[in-house]
């Protein structure tokens, strides 16, 4: 017979157990100092290279801690950098955070009025740059009312370029005699971290902030095995800004992992230092989008040179073209397809193959999608014009919403508020299908998909379409406006140097012809030296449209 006590007890509500531990960048930061003090960060300098352990990082991080508190750091004080992928960036990474301020990567490709724009919507007090970098800096004097203090960093026998910006702190010297030593405040999980601000294709670049929360959460979504998969033996060498999207999360992969670093500084485009890099610190994992992989791929082809440690090369930014994908398998570096943006940390997908793609071409054909929805985000597409969810069925597409721990709420400022949906959803602005699998592939840009005669046309595939091509190097598609058809497809193409004399609009209509619906062939083909980039390496359609002359058929 059960008594009343243990009735009592059975229906006392309980509580959960488990400590209230703040999912800060503490963390990562205490494996880097207490589990791989050991393991190195290496940087790629104008004169050699310049290596050091984690161990080293640490007391640096310390003692640039107190130089910061020292300058009046406070929490939520926004730490401006303009710099490259270097081991003084990876530095304030840690420390600027770690004291509760947040850290606001800038992007020097911005046009100058934008990057104004971005230092001053963002409030920084502070700006760290680098000494080669100065006349970024100079090119806005006299409209940096916000900023108290410039730090420049620089080596011992780096010259600074002349300006007019007043006093500049030498890095090194502010540094130079504080403590190895400093108790980071608590810091709620909640807080801001860091601020990435957009590129700012359509308007002005918009503020996206993260929380310490979504950086270690993303961080270990990133670590898995069917995401990146990094782990403590790898060497990441990122041909990734760190002044975007927190370089795709890897310097924290790299610390929380135990990984060891390898950086480039400025030379992120120079596919024989990639390689020289690379090679010379046995890197596994890479990291660039397309046109890097580009660039690496045509470097190797060239020299005959080969990367045999290299496991996997993370790729993302824009879709990979097949040949691109196929051409650096045959060098023995497969590349991994991820998809995100600034707005979502970034990833969101990686196009890791799972054990339902059995044959070769099973997998290869996954590998060319945009990947698989990752713990921690969810996903849905809706109707670009009634806003309706489509079915998961490989065939209808839509815009793609997100929503997860890592994906943004809002802009900074409240900016453009109509991008983020009543039931709490980020609209991306990208166009895609999602398999039953869970697999997306993306088919545009809303901005970018073509209507012609009420049909739409994917300019993403009919430019990997040309891109398969062997004289093309490059490829992009707009639509320009038709009397009859709404919009036609126009290509602008970029022939391989050998065939910059024979490749004609012909030879790529007839290639495309058994490629895809006749009705995608572009009305003209356009042959340019170069494709214009956005500051993140992307094609930039804007700037083509902008600049287009009207079809000559409509």
């Amino acid at each position: 017979m059960t008594s009343l006590a243990n009735n009592v007890s059975l229906s006392r509500p309980i509580e959960g157990l488990m400590q209230d531990y703040p999912l800060t960048l503490h963390h990562i930061f205490w494996r880097v100092e207490k589990l791989f003090g050991p393991k190195e960060v290496v940087t790629r300098r104008e004169r050699g290279v310049h290596r050091y352990t984690n161990a080293d990082l640490v007391k640096r991080v310390y003692r640039l801690a107190n130089a910061l508190r020292g300058m009046g750091v406070r929490p939520g004080d926004r730490v401006g950098t303009l710099a490259w992928n270097n081991y003084r960036h990876l530095e304030l990474y840690w420390a600027v955070p770690l004291l509760g301020a947040v850290l606001h990567t800038l992007n020097m490709r911005l046009f100058a009025s934008q990057l104004e724009f971005v230092i001053r919507d963002g409030g920084d007090r502070f700006i760290f740059v680098d000494a080669s970098l100065v006349p970024v800096l100079q090119n806005l004097q006299g409209r940096l009312e916000g900023v108290e203090r410039i730090v420049v960093l620089s080596d011992d026998d780096e010259v600074v370029p002349q300006h007019t910006l007043g006093e500049l702190i030498d890095y090194e010297s502010l540094i130079a005699g504080e403590p190895e030593a400093f108790e980071f405040p608590e810091v709620d999980e909640r807080a801001p971290a860091a601020m990435c601000y957009t590129s700012g294709t359509t308007g002005n670049p918009k503020g996206v902030v993260y929380t310490h929360r979504s950086q270690f959460l993303h961080t270990m979504g990133a670590m898995q095995v069917g995401s990146m998969g990094i782990t403590e033996a790898d060497v990441i060498l990122p041909a990734v800004p760190m002044f975007h999207a927190n370089c795709w999360g890897l310097p924290y992969a790299a610390g929380m992992s135990g990984a060891k670093l390898v950086m480039l500084d400025r030379w992120v485009g120079d596919g024989n230092v990639f390689v020289d890099m690379a090679e010379a610190e046995q890197a596994t994992i890479l990291g660039g989008v397309p046109t890097i992989a580009m660039n690496l791929l045509t470097t190797l082809r060239s020299t005959g040179r080969r990367l045999p440690r290299v496991r996997r090369m993370l790729c993302g930014g824009s879709a990979i073209p097949e040949n691109l994908m196929r051409g650096m398998d045959e060098l023995g570096i497969p590349l991994l397809h991820a998809w995100g943006m600034t707005e979502t940390s970034p990833v969101c997908t990686v196009a890791q193959p799972n054990s339902q793609h059995l044959t070769e071409s099973e997998r290869f054909r996954v590998r060319l999608t945009q990947g698989f929805i990752q713990p921690g985000v969810e996903l849905r597409i809706v109707d670009l014009a009634t806003g309706e969810p489509l079915p998961w069925d490989g065939e209808a597409f839509g815009e793609v919403h997100v929503r997860g721990p890592w994906i943004a709420s809002g802009y900074h400022n409240g900016a453009d508020p109509d991008r983020f949906t009543a039931d709490g959803w980020l609209r991306t602005g990208d166009v895609a299908k999602v398999s039953p699998d869970g697999f997306i592939t993306l088919v545009d840009r809303a901005k970018d998909v073509i209507k012609s005669g009420g049909e739409w046309v994917s300019s993403v595939d009919l430019e990997n379409a040309i891109m398969g091509h062997p004289g093309v190097a490059e490829a992009a598609v707009i639509g320009l406006s038709h009397p009859v058809w709404q919009e036609r497809p126009v290509a602008y193409v970029v022939p391989r140097p050998e065939h910059r004399d024979d490749l004609t609009a012909d030879d790529i209509r007839g290639f495309l012809s058994a490629r895809v619906a006749k009705w995608w062939l572009p009305d003209e083909v356009r042959f340019v030296d170069e494709v214009p980039k956005t500051s993140v390496g992307k094609f930039d359609k804007k700037a083509l449209r902008a600049n287009a002359a009207p079809l000559t058929s409509a």
